[in-house]
């Protein structure tokens, strides 16, 4: 006789209370999820913003609790729209308590491949690998694979609606495709919602919060509507100039997808701003970034051959308390190799900001923030230069809306807030403390020589 559940409360400053049941915890009590309690949710940002000190292993459990919400507000048979009844499963059946689980199990699992320090170091990783494929991996793993068993769920499904299409090397079919929504959706992902609100709580920061509530209770499960003319040409400058008959079939063949209800849509561009300032004012900071690429030049001396392990078990030993104990140890060590990185993050002898990109120089030369960089790395020295640069992706800002009509509309013809929310970038450059006095005056003297003006 298989045993009763018993189910478990955990405070949350986000959500309250995060529940689950003894399933599910013994997902949460497993090696590589107990791993996540020992990895930064953002990095070395706790050298500036002093409370974002959170960790993965929280942020993995507000995942879950957030997709639970969406997949119970998109199921309830109030919300399905006439067109989709024949996909989504009906409360009573077994499928939806199946997918449910598996929703959940996915949300935990969706991070379980983050490196020390989360995105800090990525691109370390051998070619062609991304934190997304070893989430893969461990989920296939021996251990893990034992405890889906027990739960009676396909681990290829975990993976699926975990890591989506992409990464898990699988087709989704319409459902599936809508369930890796819920969780890594570019707009309505539950992995989205609850980092901006977490990281904008424990950064002390205001810009990451929104009306998730309400957003939540009115998200459905809508036709694809179609674009309209503004917004095709919009698509095609954003996909690199496809015709506008491409865009236009591409828009009308796209599957089912997660919308909203119009009286949503202010939660939605409440949404994407939000992450548009945390990207300003928090993620693309000045001084963060150069923690980053400090953390990067420590770690291409420090790991084996300068890369790190794709293998699980190597990957699952590793935790930002090794690389930390490693920083502070050749920080004391001045014959150590990755010392003088080391010592720029643990003794705060970070590289300072003597430029940054700008539209101005821009309009000289396109190339500008490249031009600049050469220059300094010629005078001063490669060892005296370092530089940050990054280019937001252009996300999908096309989504259903429900009319009060009854009418499916694309978001684009109801918003134009949303068409307003511009693509974020920068580039920064920085010198070393002991030259940036003299690197900031030779570049105010030799700029316009540089750019040719």
């Amino acid at each position: 006789m298989k045993k009763a559940l018993t189910f478990h409360e955990i405070r949350d400053p986000i959500h309250v209370f995060v529940r689950l049941d003894s399933d599910e915890c013994k997902v949460v009590n497993s090696p590589p999820f107990q791993r996540l309690r020992n990895i930064h949710q953002l990095a070395l940002t706790y050298l500036l913003y002093p409370g974002a000190t959170h960790r993965r292993f929280e942020h993995c459990l507000g995942v879950m609790e957030l997709a639970s919400k969406i997949y119970d507000t998109v199921t309830n048979p109030a919300h399905v729209h006439p067109e989709m009844l024949d996909l989504v499963p009906r409360s009573d059946d077994f499928h939806h308590v199946y997918w449910r689980r598996v929703v959940r199990l996915a949300a935990l699992c969706h991070d379980l491949g983050h490196l020390p320090f989360s995105h800090a170091a990525e691109d370390l990783l051998p070619k062609g690998t991304k934190h997304e494929s070893i989430s893969k991996a461990i989920i296939l793993s021996e251990s893990m694979l034992r405890i889906w068993d027990e739960l009676k769920v396909r681990p290829e499904d975990v993976v699926k609606v975990a890591v989506g299409p992409k990464y898990s090397d699988q087709p989704l079919d319409t459902w599936e495709s809508i369930l890796y929504e819920i969780i890594g959706g570019d707009v309505f992902g539950a992995d989205r919602m609850d980092y901006l609100l977490r990281d904008s709580y424990h950064a002390g920061v205001a810009y990451g919060r929104f009306d998730h509530f309400r957003l939540i209770d009115t998200l459905r499960i809508l036709p694809k509507a179609d674009f309209g003319p503004a917004q095709v040409n919009q698509m095609e400058l954003a996909l690199g100039g496809l015709p506008n008959n491409s865009i236009q079939d591409v828009g009308k063949s796209m599957e089912p997808m997660l919308g909203l209800e119009q009286g949503g849509i202010q939660s939605a561009e409440a949404l994407l701003w939000a992450r548009y300032f945390m990207y300003t004012q928090v993620y693309m900071h000045h001084v963060r970034r150069i923690y980053d690429v400090h953390l990067a030049d420590f770690l291409r001396q420090w790991l084996p051959g300068g890369m790190f392990d794709s293998d699980p078990d190597g990957h699952l030993r590793l935790t930002d308390n090794e690389v930390m104990a490693a920083i502070s140890a050749a920080n004391r060590d001045l014959s150590s190799a990755g010392h003088e990185a080391a010592a720029c993050i643990a003794s705060r002898r970070h590289f300072r900001r003597i430029y940054e990109a700008n539209p101005y120089d821009k309009k000289i030369r396109l190339d500008a923030f490249d031009r600049v960089h050469n220059a300094l790395v010629k005078k001063f020295g490669d060892a005296h230069i370092r530089k940050s640069e990054f280019a937001q992706k252009s996300e999908g800002k096309n989504f259903p809306v429900l009319l009060s009509s009854g009418d499916c509309e694309s978001s684009l013809n109801v918003s134009e807030t949303l068409a307003k929310v511009p693509v974020f970038s920068v580039g920064y450059i920085y010198a070393h403390l002991d030259i940036r006095d003299e690197a900031k005056s030779w570049l105010r003297t030799e700029r316009k020589a540089i750019l040719g003006e």
